[in-house]
């Protein structure tokens, strides 16, 4: 067993390690292209005017489905950045009140 647990542990590290890398790359190079894009004169949407999200759309409250949805979208627009996480709990709250 405790060979086990060292190599799925082991893999995890390893796992862990590599998507650090990943997303810190991923993040330089958005980083290079949106300064590239700057020197050319172009501006992104996001840089033009700060957009607060839309709120989800109200919704019956025996729709769980729809909720379940909404719920959805928030934890995307969260794990994009769009959302912090104060906002993104209001907006749950709201959902799910």
């Amino acid at each position: 067993m405790p060979g086990l647990l060292r190599g799925v542990a082991r893999t995890a590290v390893i796992s862990g390690t590599a998507t650090a890398v990943s997303n810190r790359v991923s993040r330089r190079q958005a980083g290079r292209w949106a300064e590239q894009d700057r020197q050319r004169g172009m501006v992104y949407e996001q840089e033009a005017a700060p957009v607060a999200p839309a709120p989800p759309e109200p919704v019956a409250a025996d729709d769980m489905t729809a909720k379940i949805e909404q719920l959805k979208q928030l934890g995307d627009l969260k794990a994009q950045g769009v959302l912090t996480e104060e906002e993104f709990q209001a907006q749950k709250r709201r959902i799910l009140a």
